[in-house]
């Protein structure tokens, strides 16, 4: 065996986060080329055949029943054991920011109050920036504005934060299901954000402890020990406004449907 082998990150001993974080972004990203690919592949075999069976093969090759495109009521059918599974909490209700009358404040130019003075982590309410954050998926190179993202807890929008060293696999999943809400699947959830929970410099810049991820709306948190997409959607298609799969408004943000920038 090389020395270079012998010397390998984690070998013989436990990863540091920082390790883990690096190793789960390096996964994540291969597994985005590889679906980025398959959704190149299916575009092109759907416009090139012109009949309808044609695109059905080619559908139904490259997308297996179970496989990248779970169907939205196969997700909810699937929703409690999922949660019961990954060892979701219930649906907390979390307090106002202190003193209350800053929960819904807007902050001034360069003001910054520190993530450690919200009342939850992730923060669910309280001081934010004057623009909302638009809804989509980022990663580590596109680090949403968590000032802004609570501003669109406000009118409406959710919340999917995810720890950025968990399973690529598990990860990757819920990325490519809501980025389908612009693509083919429709999946009606273009209230959702979608972001690695990841803000260096203030202790309550990463998740708790044994969480992976976190279901955010306004003065409504959710958190589970292991990501699960059934879990995730069950709460973001109840929890933003307007809902999807025609399901009764859960939340209880101020603003609902007020815009996202």
């Amino acid at each position: 065996m090389s020395d270079d082998a012998t010397r390998r990150p984690g070998e013989g001993r436990r990863l540091t986060k920082a390790e883990r974080k690096e190793q789960a972004r390096r996964e994540r990203e291969e597994l985005q080329r590889k679906l980025a690919s398959k959704r190149r592949a299916r575009t092109v075999g759907i416009v090139a055949g012109a009949a309808v069976i044609a695109a059905v093969v080619v559908a139904a090759t490259l997308l297996p029943s179970g496989g990248d495109a779970p169907e939205p009521a196969q997700l909810l059918r699937q929703a409690a054991a999922a949660a019961a599974e990954a060892g979701c909490g219930e649906v907390a209700t979390t307090p106002d920011y202190d003193p209350a009358d800053n929960d819904r404040s807007h902050m001034t130019t360069g003001q910054i109050e520190p993530l450690s003075s919200y009342p939850t982590i992730p923060p669910a309410s309280g001081p934010h920036a004057d623009v909302p954050l638009p809804a989509g998926v980022y990663d580590s190179l596109t680090q949403p504005q968590l000032y802004q993202a609570i501003h669109s807890l406000e009118h409406g929008a959710t919340i999917v934060w995810y720890d950025p060293a968990a399973p690529a696999a598990r990860t990757a999943r819920i990325i490519d299901f809501y980025d389908r809400r612009l693509q083919d699947a429709q999946v009606g959830q273009d209230r959702v954000i979608v972001a690695p929970y990841d803000f260096p410099g203030d202790p309550a810049g990463i998740l708790p402890e044994g969480a992976e991820m976190a279901l955010v709306s306004w003065h409504r948190l959710r958190s589970c020990p292991s990501i699960d997409l059934a879990v995730a959607f069950d709460f973001t298609s109840q929890y933003s406004f307007p809902t999807a799969e025609d399901r009764e408004y859960g939340g209880v943000a101020p603003e609902p449907g007020g815009s996202l920038g």
